[in-house]
C-alpha cells in the first residue's frame, strides 16, 4: 500500500476535507490531541500526532489510547471522504495490535479502506515513529457510514 496507489480526492471533497478537523468547532477530542492532516486521497488518508508530554503514560512513551485514538480519527477521512454528509460515521468495531513503543518522535498513522459496502466500510491501519520509521501498531477497523 502507497499513497499513490490511491487516487487524489476531486477538488469539491478536497476542498471540504481541508478543514478537517477544524470544522467550526471550538474544541473536541480531536483537535484538543493535535491531530495534523498530511495526506487524504480516496479510500486513503495520513494523519499525525506530535509528540508532546501530555500523550505519553508514566513511562515516557506515547500512551496506547492515543495511538488508538490516531488509528480512528485516521479513518474518518478514508472512509468519509466519499460521503457529502459530515458526522455520519460511526465505529462499529476497532482492533489494534501493539508492536512497539513510540518515545520522543510523532506518530504517524496511515488508514485504508479495504473493502466498501453500501452502508459498511472496512479499512486496516498502520502507526509508526516518524523518525525512526518502526511500525509501533497495526489496526482494523470497521464504520457505518
Amino acid at each position: 500500500m502507497r499513497p499513490e496507489d490511491f487516487p487524489p480526492l476531486p477538488a469539491d471533497k478536497a476542498e471540504r476535507w481541508s478543514r478537517f478537523p477544524h470544522w467550526g468547532q471550538e474544541m473536541n477530542y480531536n483537535i484538543h490531541l493535535g491531530f495534523v492532516v498530511e495526506e487524504i486521497r480516496q479510500e486513503y488518508a495520513r494523519l499525525r500526532l506530535p509528540v508532546r508530554w501530555e500523550v505519553n503514560q508514566p513511562a515516557g512513551i506515547m500512551h496506547g489510547g492515543a495511538i488508538a485514538g490516531l488509528i480512528d480519527i485516521t479513518a474518518v477521512p478514508a472512509v468519509g471522504w466519499a460521503s457529502d454528509e459530515t458526522g455520519r460515521l460511526v465505529t462499529i468495531s476497532m482492533d489494534v495490535q501493539y508492536l512497539s513503543a513510540i518515545r520522543d518522535e510523532d506518530a504517524v498513522c496511515e488508514v485504508w479502506v479495504t473493502k466498501r459496502g453500501k452502508s459498511i466500510v472496512f479499512c486496516a491501519a498502520e502507526v509508526h515513529g516518524v523518525t525512526s520509521g518502526t511500525l509501533c501498531a497495526r489496526g482494523s477497523l470497521v464504520y457505518k457510514v
